[in-house]
Parts: C-alpha cells; sequence; structure tokens
C-alpha cells in the first residue's frame, strides 16, 4: 500500500510541472511522470519509479529545450521588457491587441500568457 502511496505522489508531482509556462517545463513534467510509471513497471520497486522520474525528467526537458529553442527563431529575439500584453475589452475573451490600429481578436482558446500573432498591427503579444 505503501508504494501504491509513494508511486501515486510521484506521479501527481510530476504532473504539477506541467503547468509550467515553457516547452522545457511540460517536457520535464511529461517525462517525469511517464519515466515514473516505466520506471515501476519495469521493476516494481518505488527506487525503480524514482529513477525512472529523473531520467525522463531530464529527457524531457532537452526534448523541450529544443522545442523553446525552435519557438524563438519563429518569433524572435524577445524584446525589451517582454512582450506587451493585450487590453481587455468589455466582450470575455476578445481583447485589443497593444500595436495600431488595435485590433480586437478573439482569445478564448489561448491559454494565459500565452504569445499571439497580430497580424494587422504586426507584432506579437501576451494574453493577459
Amino acid at each position: 500500500m505503501n508504494k501504491l502511496l509513494i508511486v501515486s505522489l510521484l506521479g501527481v508531482g510530476s504532473l504539477a510541472l506541467t503547468s509550467c509556462d515553457t516547452a522545457t517545463g511540460r517536457g520535464a513534467g511529461w517525462g517525469a511522470a511517464t519515466g515514473a510509471i516505466l520506471g515501476a513497471a519495469a521493476t516494481g520497486h518505488v527506487e525503480g519509479a524514482a529513477v525512472g522520474a529523473v531520467i525522463g525528467a531530464n529527457t524531457g526537458a532537452l526534448i523541450g529545450a529544443s522545442i523553446d529553442e525552435a519557438e524563438a527563431v519563429r518569433y524572435g529575439p524577445r524584446p525589451r521588457g517582454g512582450f506587451p500584453f493585450a487590453r481587455p475589452t468589455e466582450t470575455p475573451g476578445f481583447y485589443q491587441s497593444p500595436y495600431p490600429p488595435h485590433q480586437i481578436y478573439n482569445l478564448r482558446g489561448i491559454p494565459h500568457g500565452g504569445l499571439v500573432d497580430d497580424s494587422v498591427g504586426g507584432g506579437y503579444f501576451r494574453k493577459p
């Protein structure tokens, strides 16, 4: 019973990392969860789950870092002070771009902090 509890806690703890904002953090979280499950299944011991979680987290972080690097090439260098935030409108889920002519976009499917391409104003901004 204790082994099941420990493995469950490792799995939940590693899944908590999936809320990270970067691909590196998400990769580490999913890698840890997958590694813990595979390590526990392969060995049947808590130690195997812990080793699998560590290996999976490192592998996932490496893969996520390469994704972050590819996204940096796509978006270009980050502006000084970071990307600006959109302004909320009176309609829920709709935001006004910080770039002129201040186009309004439906961002209901975009997570908070996500980057949005302003095709009219010509820049990237974040959803608050």
